[in-house]
């Protein structure tokens, strides 16, 4: 669970094409619209209403970033988290514009979905990669006349192509009423932020290689532990991190969390499975929060997996490298993918805060 400061349900037949002239990617929108502090942290380009509850969102995925570019897959895809962070940009920002959602508000993320059905149409490329969000509001609440919270699902294109699928959810809390919600939870417990707290947890840090990363600035994870059939880890929370904690906190962000769970996965998955980080992306992401996660509160991870499904496998279908479809080699080898579940759960003092379901898809020759 996160929170920030701040159509016609019918869809279109066609997806929405990012080479369509209606979307602005020249310029980022307000960071303010965003809750960001830092520029460097908008991709957010535009937002154009096309119905009742319904809007088209662009944003523009960069090449580099500190953070989202830092892995170890090749070749490079852009980060699904990158891509929910632009989903959840347009969240964000679509509440204030198009539904009245006060500046003052407080945003509590309650779920996050990502499907990817085309990987190699987020290769990281020669330019940065112009992403077209088809907005449209599932379930709507409200209270007094006023919109309390959104339910969204996005339709994902890129390159002119449909890429995939994302759901979020966010609630809207003015800030007494947040105020109160936290200190409740908190048993009357004043709240902390993440601009006073420790800068990192103490741990002996996992190596970086081990979870895909280069930059040991970009691990999240301690303490790990593996047995025959899962891992486990600490949370690692790098309150100093410019991309993770881009303005100060009362508790874990959502995105935060789920950096950890994706480490936690493609670690497993190595150590379990022997699945290399650099030829292992994340296609699906699901995961409901349920409660907050404290700053202060050892946050523990454990991930299961399932085994992996046998050669032959795809994504919708579509037999694929990392690189893009490969026509049969002359020596009549394929490269083929093969998929696998993990589960990760995120616990503080025995209580549950969410439970991610993630699909590791790999390429290997067969």
């Amino acid at each position: 669970m996160t929170t920030a400061t701040a159509g016609p349900e019918p869809r279109s037949a066609t997806p929405f094409l990012p080479s369509d002239p209606v979307l602005d990617y020249t310029r980022t929108v307000d960071r303010l619209l965003v809750h960001r502090d830092a520029l460097g942290e908008v991709f957010l380009t535009d937002l154009r209403q096309t119905g009742e509850d319904r809007y088209l969102a662009g944003a523009q995925l960069p090449r580099s970033h500190a953070y989202y570019g830092d892995h170890l897959l090749r070749p490079l895809s852009y980060d699904p988290l990158l891509i929910l962070e632009a989903c959840r940009q347009a969240g964000l920002a679509g509440a204030h514009r198009f539904f009245g959602v006060a500046a003052d508000n407080k945003f509590i993320l309650t779920h996050l979905r990502l499907h990817v059905s085309h990987p190699r149409w987020v290769t990281v490329g020669s330019a940065p990669l112009p992403l077209a969000m088809e907005a449209r509001i599932v379930s709507r609440k409200e209270r007094d006349g006023r919109v309390t919270g959104l339910d969204y699902e996005f339709t994902l294109s890129a390159g002119g192509t449909q890429v995939g699928t994302a759901h979020l959810g966010l609630r809207f809390k003015t800030p007494n009423g947040y105020l109160t919600l936290r200190l409740n939870n908190r048993g009357g417990l004043a709240l902390p932020s993440s601009a006073t707290h420790p800068q990192a947890t103490p741990g002996t840090l996992v190596p970086p290689h081990l979870v895909g990363r280069a930059n040991p600035d970009n691990v999240v994870l301690v303490e790990p532990a593996v047995t025959s059939s899962a891992a486990s880890a600490l949370l690692r929370v790098p309150t100093g991190h410019a991309s993770l904690f881009d303005h100060p906190q009362d508790h874990l962000p959502g995105m935060v969390i789920a950096e950890g769970a994706r480490q936690l996965a493609l670690f497993a998955a190595l150590e379990l499975h022997g699945m290399s980080t650099a030829k292992t992306l994340v296609t699906d992401v699901d995961v409901r929060f349920t409660r907050f996660g404290e700053l202060e509160d050892d946050t523990v991870l454990t991930a299961e997996i399932g085994e992996p499904t046998a050669p032959g496998g795809a994504v919708d279908g579509v037999p694929y490298t990392l690189g893009g479809p490969l026509e049969a080699p002359e020596d009549g080898a394929a490269h083929q993918a093969h998929q696998v579940p993990v589960r990760v759960e995120a616990t503080q003092k025995g209580e549950s805060l969410c439970v991610f379901t993630f699909r590791l898809t790999r390429v290997t020759a067969g």
